[in-house]
């Protein structure tokens, strides 16, 4: 019989993490970088040399050192300083020599010190959890992790071999770094998952409760198939009214309608990243007609296939 951690992570190979943007950012004592969010877009910053204070729209502080990585799942707008009184400048607008494909290098270092202030690694991603969407709203508005950390082992080699490339300078290592960001925020959403939402609730509440997991699992495996409860109760070895009581008060949802928004997930991933055909996709997920399947995701989504297809192009 699997684990809860079992589970997690076969029901976490949907995530997708696509980068948009990377920068290496080297400065001076003084500095100053804006980040302003996009809708769908992710933020992660690893500090090899020097500290920074982040400041988040709400005004909080937070000191991040040298080896720690912060992730932002939510996007927020966000600054980077050396200090509450420097003045802020959007990233993007900084001179920038380009390192490889979508991976740029900002050096605003004095050329009078001979040391520079801070090096870090910037990357701007966008976050597909696919039929594990209902993860994002669950996610705290900033992680920050060591290299250190004891819980994510495999995270904190990431994390120094990240220092490694940002450091060293060797060839492709821009491309290097852009890969092991990806990876290390992936890392770093599965280590939270695991051990760091200590208060869980709803989704993640579920996915750590052998009596719910397996049906989570269930549906994930064969999204094709027209579960039943009673079906989906059985494979938790508990009665269908008991499973669908617990169910309920755990992710406030009924089974069949989270197994409905799980499968809209998995079609807006296919739709938009795979770019499969509408009918292709219905019939992964069990319709027996377009125009079926069509209804159900306007009616989960709030717009049509080809429509969500456009707006995630």
């Amino acid at each position: 019989m699997a684990n809860p951690a079992d589970l997690i992570g076969e029901l976490l190979t949907a995530l997708r993490l696509n980068g948009v943007r990377y920068h290496r950012i080297q400065t001076g004592p003084r500095f100053g970088f804006g980040f302003r969010g996009q809708p769908g877009e992710v933020f992660f910053h690893y500090v090899a040399v020097g500290s920074v204070t982040l400041r988040m729209t709400d005004g909080s502080l937070h000191r991040i050192d040298a080896g720690q990585a912060v992730f932002l799942p939510r996007g927020s707008d966000h600054a980077l300083l050396s200090d509450s009184e420097v003045a802020v400048r959007d990233v993007e607008s900084f001179d920038a020599a380009q390192l490889g494909d979508a991976v740029r290098n900002v050096d605003t270092c004095p050329s009078s010190d001979p040391v520079p202030g801070i090096v870090l690694f910037h990357g701007r991603m966008t976050l597909d959890l696919g039929g594990m969407h209902g993860l994002g709203p669950l996610m705290p508005a900033l992680m920050v992790v060591d290299a250190a950390e004891q819980r994510a082992p495999d995270l904190a080699l990431i994390l120094q071999a990240m220092k490694t490339e940002i450091c060293a300078g060797r060839i492709g290592f821009a491309a290097m770094l852009a890969r092991l960001a990806d990876v290390a925020a992936a890392m770093i959403i599965r280590a939270w998952i695991e051990h760091g939402c200590d208060d869980a609730s709803g989704l993640i509440a579920a996915l750590r409760d052998p009596r719910l997991s397996r049906a989570i699992l269930a549906l994930h495996r064969d999204p094709r198939r027209n579960w039943s409860v009673a079906e989906l109760a059985a494979e938790c070895n508990v009665s269908r009214s008991a499973f669908a009581e617990r169910f309920h008060a755990t992710i406030a949802l009924t089974p069949l309608r989270y197994a409905t928004e799980m499968k809209m997930g998995l079609a807006r991933q296919w739709l938009a990243q795979e770019r499969l055909a509408i009918d292709t996709v219905a019939d992964r997920l069990g319709y027996t007609s377009q125009a079926a399947f069509s209804r159900a995701f306007k009616r989960v989504t709030g717009q049509s296939p080809g429509a969500s297809r456009r707006a995630q192009a």
